[in-house]
């Protein structure tokens, strides 16, 4: 009847003719209707509350979806005469957003096929604008609050603790239904997590990691109401990944969305130009080109001293804080982003330690020989810093996208600038540094192919592990590790995630490229400048919204 009913209004809306802007409608006007409707929409997002708890049972999964194709009908009314290229990228944004719920609704499903769905209590800030893959609301951030806390934040944190043990209760009854495997097969991993996050609150030995950097967190002074709360939400989540783990064998279908469901979610949710062939292909290539590259690189680099591994802690961060430096200065001074104080304490605050060699997974083999790589990366804290201190003008554009709609934007570029500061000369002093470089590619380019297989449900999550370490050079990527096997959970969560980092470093490498041509065209001379400063310009949009206003004026 859901399916019926959404299928019915989609139908009702492509019959619709375009509606046109009147003159007296002036663009901003209509504009505004979109800002107004993309208020609702967000509102229609948030889970219903029953006794404080989120509502993910089937009746009120069927109002949220009777509410979307109204919505949707809306939309369809608003016409777009006479907007800039702006406002007319925040109508697809939108449009994409809406197709998104539709997909959960008639293909994903989350509340009601995926356990891990039910995950709420994150220590971390996400490196990226919003927590990746999809959680029921509202999520716990341990890391907004201020520690130790104060009496009104002990009361609100006690509260939302308090709604774990009914939500894991309402969650068994919500997936009765739900037959996919391997979401079942590594769903209680995330649970044990939250449980030990929770103990390690209770412990005072608790991570916290955000904008600001990384704090400890305790609860020293809290009430004897907020030590109770989290003692019976550990509980809950501990009893809750026994039971994922108790159904698993019960679970036996298949966990992929498909290649055609997945396609549809491509073009119409993520709004990429590629399919799921094309896709395949081009990380295909990525993979090929990574792995010749590291090749040629070692050739080329046969005569250099290799990277001397520096294992005292306190020398080992003398040396990262040098390289930082280095990174960030290439970063202002190469014209990719402005001298910023609060860009600076982003990236600089994301700087790891030293990892002993039995303690690393992939990310910490590279890091032990030079941080930069991975400090490459985490242009995705400068990225955070700007949506913090520089909203769009669009308050369509001041939130996160749903859906990590943001995925090619966000990893695409983040991947991107790897190999950008390689190339503008970031390793001239260590040229074994490329080489972890094309490493890191390789890894990217394995794993999306890896998550691609198993959205096609050709192969399953194990084999996704294995093909994503055994691609991985020097033996870096266990299949076994708790690193890899996350990766691809999220990857089968949240379709497109995986392949992103690729996708949408090939979207951003043709905006260079375009940038690249124009300037030939107008007789002048590339600017990385001016050309980062109009990717940035769009905001955390899919690229393809970036490539439409891109190097255009402003209507």
């Amino acid at each position: 009847m859901l399916r019926f009913a959404l299928a019915l209004a989609i139908s009702a809306i492509a019959a619709l003719p375009a509606s046109p802007t009147k003159a007296a409608d002036a663009p901003a006007s209509t504009h505004q209707k979109l800002v107004s409707l993309f208020a609702d929409w967000r509102t229609l997002n948030r889970a219903e509350l029953v006794n404080g708890r989120p509502d993910y049972g089937p009746a009120a999964m069927n109002r949220k979806a009777r509410n979307l194709a109204d919505l949707m009908l809306q939309m369809s009314g608003i016409g777009t005469e006479g907007w800039t290229g702006s406002q007319k990228g925040d109508y697809r944004l939108l449009q994409a957003e809406m197709n998104g719920l539709d997909f959960y609704f008639r293909v994903l499903k989350p509340w009601a096929r995926d356990p891990g769905f039910y995950q709420t209590v994150f220590p971390e800030m996400s490196d990226v604008p919003a927590h990746e893959g999809t959680y029921a609301e509202p999520v716990i951030d341990l890391f907004v609050y201020r520690w130790p806390l104060n009496a009104a934040d002990q009361k609100s944190l006690a509260k939302q603790l308090a709604t774990i043990p009914p939500l894991l209760t309402d969650a068994r009854a919500n997936l009765a239904g739900s037959n996919a495997h391997d979401l079942w097969a590594y769903g209680d991993r995330a649970f044990r997590e939250q449980a030990e996050a929770l103990a390690a609150l209770e412990a005072g030995t608790l991570s916290l990691n955000d904008l600001d950097g990384r704090r400890t967190a305790s609860l020293k002074g809290a009430s004897p109401e907020l030590k109770s709360a989290v003692a019976r939400a550990r509980e809950a989540t501990l009893s809750f990944a026994d039971w994922i783990k108790s159904e698993t064998p019960k679970r036996n279908g298949p966990s992929g969305v498909g290649k055609d469901n997945y396609n549809w979610y491509l073009k119409n949710v993520l709004l990429s130009p590629y399919d799921f062939d094309q896709q395949v292909t081009l990380l295909r290539r990525e993979l090929d080109r990574s792995l010749a590259s590291l090749r040629l690189e070692e050739v080329r680099n046969r005569e250099a001293p290799p990277i001397a591994e520096i294992k005292d802690p306190a020398a080992y961060k003398k040396m990262a804080l040098a390289r930082e430096e280095r990174l960030y200065r290439l970063l202002v001074d190469g014209g990719f982003i402005t001298d910023k104080p609060y860009y600076r304490s982003a990236l600089f605050g994301q700087l790891g330690d030293y990892t002993p060699p039995d303690q690393r997974n992939f990310f910490t083999h590279v890091t032990a020989l030079d941080p930069l790589p991975l400090s490459s990366h985490q242009f995705h804290w400068i990225e955070l810093a700007r949506l913090r201190h520089e909203p769009h003008p669009s308050p369509i554009r001041q939130v996160p996208p749903l859906f990590n709609i943001y995925a090619d934007r966000s990893e695409g570029l983040a991947t991107a600038m790897e190999e950008v500061l390689m190339q503008a000369g970031l390793y001239d002093d260590e040229p074994h540094g490329r080489e972890l470089v094309w490493i890191m590619l390789a890894n990217r380019a394995a794993r999306g192919l890896a998550s691609l297989r198993v959205q096609a449900n050709e192969i399953g999550l194990d084999e996704a592990g294995k093909y994503h370490a055994s691609w991985t050079p020097r033996g870096w990527s266990d299949a076994n590790s708790r690193l890899v096997g996350f990766e691809q959970l999220l990857y089968l969560r949240q379709p497109g995630y995986g392949p992103s980092y690729i996708i949408g470093k090939t979207q951003f490498d043709r905006l260079l490229a375009k940038a690249s041509h124009q300037a030939e065209l107008d007789g002048k001379p590339f600017s990385a400048g001016d050309t980062f400063a109009a990717i940035w310009a769009s905001g955390i949009v899919p690229p393809s919204i970036i490539e439409d206003e891109f190097l255009q004026p402003a209507k």
